[in-house]
């Protein structure tokens, strides 16, 4: 069962614009006059929603150093990035939950004229709240739109912090750890405290991830792939204490998906033997094989080396029809021989399908298989684009 909603509690002066990415994409808003809350939908294909120039922001073009704590927080010089945590939780009982809150930034200024308007601002920021109930095969979503003004959203880098209204995350004493997260909406709410077991991973050259051929068809990269998770679920009335895994992804850029590509694959796996992998496949739009899909192996120490679809095997095993329209793939053989690894990825529930601005799938999954011959079990996220109708 799917369940959204969508909240403004304060709407603002006649402004289009804001981006839904990596795994949401693009799309236009409109913010009114201050009143009462409404709700803006439109409907965009992934790649239409992928769509931007970056005119006037800086894009990623290489290999850059990255700062801790202060990449953390935002970077008004590009022109869209994301905080994407997603997370597998139980309770003492075995009671599971999978859990997603993403807040983006679109930026949709430089600098330009200045004006006097307390609601002026060139910072869009949009978020995704997402809950997997497994025992009772429910799936809640809810989204939130807002701008960087008068406190309603924001995000910083010392201490880190992003939010919009009451939906945020937040550094400790240190900026940084452990990170809090809060969200609560239409009686679904979480309140996790993130630790983190292993050091930041940095994707493919170094945090520069590549997602086309031409110039600034990419993004810097970074994720924190095994934090172990603690706090409280609600849902239904109830409160639940649980504990778990949560990974974070970082990016930013100011140009994401290629005209050559309709959508991608994402996969953020967490083994029992203490193995984390992140994968995602683009999937060019001729059908073709292409030379983006990227990947990283985190091994128990947090050492870590790239994959790309030479390493990596994946067959579609089964597939989930949406009643909305679109057809999903819904299990997968996932192996990489190298490492003597062949697993099954399942998702918990079938239908976890965000029904947002783009609609897209993205839930919780277990896994089961074996490395080098050894039993192996886990959970992660999958994230799946450009399959709705």
């Amino acid at each position: 069962m799917f369940r959204r909603g969508l909240t403004m509690r304060f709407l603002v002066m006649a402004v289009s614009i804001a981006l839904l990415t990596a795994a949401l994409g693009t799309v236009v808003y409109l913010l009114t006059q201050p009143g009462e809350a409404i709700e803006v939908r439109a409907s965009l294909s992934v790649s239409d929603a992928l769509r931007m120039d970056g005119s006037g922001f800086e894009f990623a073009t290489g290999p850059r150093d990255f700062v801790f704590p202060d990449d953390h927080g935002p970077h008004p010089e590009y022109a869209l990035e994301w905080w994407y945590y997603t997370g597998n939780l139980k309770t003492s009982e075995g009671r599971r939950f999978g859990y997603e809150l993403t807040f983006f930034r679109r930026g949709v200024g430089t600098g330009g004229a200045a004006r006097s308007s307390e609601w002026a601002t060139e910072q869009i920021y949009f978020a995704h709240f997402a809950l997997t109930d497994v025992e009772n095969d429910e799936f809640y979503a809810f989204e939130r739109f807002s701008r960087d003004a008068l406190g309603l959203a924001g995000a910083a880098g010392s201490p880190f912090r992003v939010w919009i209204e009451d939906w945020s995350a937040s550094g400790g004493d240190n900026g940084v750890l452990p990170m809090r997260l809060s969200a609560s909406d239409d009686g679904v709410e979480i309140a996790l405290a993130l630790e983190r077991e292993k050091g930041i991973v940095l994707h493919g050259e170094g945090g520069f991830a590549r997602k086309g051929s031409r110039p600034g068809e990419a993004s810097y990269y970074y994720s924190m792939t095994r934090m172990p998770t603690t706090g409280v679920v609600s849902v239904e009335g109830r409160s639940h204490s649980v504990s778990g895994l949560s990974w974070l992804d970082r990016e930013w850029s100011s140009a994401q998906l290629s005209d050559d590509h309709v959508g991608w694959d994402w996969f953020a796996l967490q083994l029992s033997d203490g193995r984390d992998i992140m994968y995602y496949q683009l999937r060019p739009r001729n059908g073709e094989a292409n030379d983006f899909d990227l990947g990283t192996l985190v091994a128990v120490d947090g050492s870590y080396f790239p994959l790309n679809a030479n390493d990596v095997n994946i067959e579609v095993l089964a597939q989930w029809h949406s009643p909305l329209g679109g057809t999903y793939p819904s299990r997968w053989r996932f192996r990489i021989p190298s490492e003597g690894l062949d697993i099954e990825i399942t998702p918990y529930i079938s239908d976890q399908e965000l029904d947002t601005v783009v609609r897209y799938w993205e839930g919780a999954v277990q896994i089961e298989g074996t490395a080098d011959g050894q039993p192996v079990e886990g959970s992660g996220y999958v994230e799946l684009t450009g399959y709705a109708e």
